[in-house]
């Protein structure tokens, strides 16, 4: 399968219109070797390898000390929600979540949310109307997040305001927070405790066909389920919304989107090739540029020495990025595997629910095709960096705008 670079890179677009400072710092560290020890940022991992022995190592590297991602969201989500545990309290709630999500219910979930919604893009794209996928993204993600909280709405409006809401609490933080500020926690709580109230009922009701339910069914309180559902709502709908346009702007600027339609073609789409294009998609938007950890005992990560107290910052791009361009027909290095998902105890959990909405609306997308992109800008002043818009419609090969 032969494949043209991007012109222009719109990926380095996005990251340097989200990050205009702290994304070129970023990269720039990739060139000072796997480990390195920087003032006032702490111990940069630039190295895929170092970086899952470190993510697999949950006594020494925490997510509960000074630095951590504990220090930033406890004062908003409160102190058990897993992002912000270790040791035995973070195994015995992990333990009680692992059969929250499995694949069966997860893709279950996202085919009754989001099946008129899709068949409404099939018709529209059909029609040959021009569709911004991510504004339609947006919408979609809301829809799946309402459902896992327990919101009663089917309100497209209700929709886009829940994603927009987290969407300036996620855009609080950038590559270089430490921690919010009380009145960034104010903000963050007066979005999240009303959707806090909401989970709360839907878990009193107890209804086990709901995901509030399951979480009573399989043991948690209702502060464990309160948290859960905000941490959710935190770290499941933008990762979904972003890379669902900018894998269709990969696939569409590498030559992949639209393969030429003969029986081989389609076997290959068939037979995996969406979820080689997914994975290789998230290795190369990296949908968690960084991820921090706290030492809390003396070791080594490679020939650099950590300190209790030390931050550690895991440059996952930088990690990712060493692979080289989008390819979907690459083999992953076991190295890394995932690792814009984690490893080790703080995998994510939400998993196999965003590759169910991934899945759903990508294959839609593609069935509709030929698709041509007709327009795309750059969101500034976000967290993750993704389109302001990306429209596509059906029809052959068009430059974008």
């Amino acid at each position: 399968m032969g494949l043209r670079l991007p012109v222009p890179d719109w990926e380095a677009r996005l990251y340097l219109a989200a990050h205009p400072v702290a994304y070129p710092l970023l990269r720039g560290l990739a060139r000072l070797g796997p480990v390195v020890r920087v003032p006032g940022v702490g111990v940069v991992v630039n190295d895929a390898s170092c970086a899952r022995t470190v993510l697999m190592d949950g006594t020494t590297f925490r997510k509960d000390g000074p630095g951590s991602p504990g220090e930033l969201w406890t004062p908003v989500l409160g102190p058990s929600v897993l992002l912000n545990m270790e040791g035995d309290a973070h195994r015995a709630l992990r333990r009680r979540l692992t059969d929250l999500f499995t694949p069966g219910y997860a893709e279950s979930l996202v085919d009754d949310v989001l099946a008129v919604p899709l068949r409404d893009v099939s018709e529209r794209l059909a029609r040959g109307e021009s569709v911004d996928v991510v504004a339609m993204m947006r919408v979609m993600a809301g829809a799946v997040i309402s459902r896992v909280i327990g919101l009663d709405t089917t309100s497209e409006h209700d929709y886009r305001a829940l994603f927009e809401a987290g969407e300036r609490i996620v855009s609080m933080v950038s590559l270089r927070t430490r921690r919010l500020s009380p009145s960034q926690i104010a903000r963050a709580r007066a979005v999240l405790d009303p959707l806090g109230d909401i989970a709360a009922k839907a878990y009193a009701e107890g209804d086990a066909s709901t995901v509030m339910g399951r979480m009573r069914a399989l043991g948690l309180t209702e502060d464990e389920a309160r948290g859960a559902a905000g941490a959710f709502f935190l770290t499941g709908t933008e990762t979904v919304a972003t890379l669902v346009p900018r894998l269709l702007a990969l696939l569409h600027d590498t030559g992949t989107l639209n393969p030429t339609p003969t029986p081989v073609a389609s076997a290959a789409f068939a037979a995996g090739f969406l979820d080689r294009a997914v994975d290789e998609a998230m290795r190369v938007t990296t949908p968690t540029p960084v991820m921090l950890r706290s030492v809390h005992a003396e070791t080594r990560i490679a020939d650099v020495p950590v300190r209790p107290g030390d931050r550690v910052l895991i440059a996952t791009h930088n990690c990712c990025r060493a692979y080289g361009p989008f390819d979907p027909s690459r083999t992953t290095p076991p190295e890394l595997r995932r690792l814009w998902f984690g490893a080790g105890p703080h995998f994510c959990l939400g998993y196999p629910l965003a590759m169910a909405e991934i899945r759903a609306v990508m294959r839609t997308l593609l069935a509709a095709g030929p698709l041509t992109i007709t327009h795309r800008s750059a969101s500034r002043g976000v967290l993750i960096p993704t389109y302001r818009h990306l429209r596509v419609r059906r029809g052959g090969e068009e430059n974008a705008r």
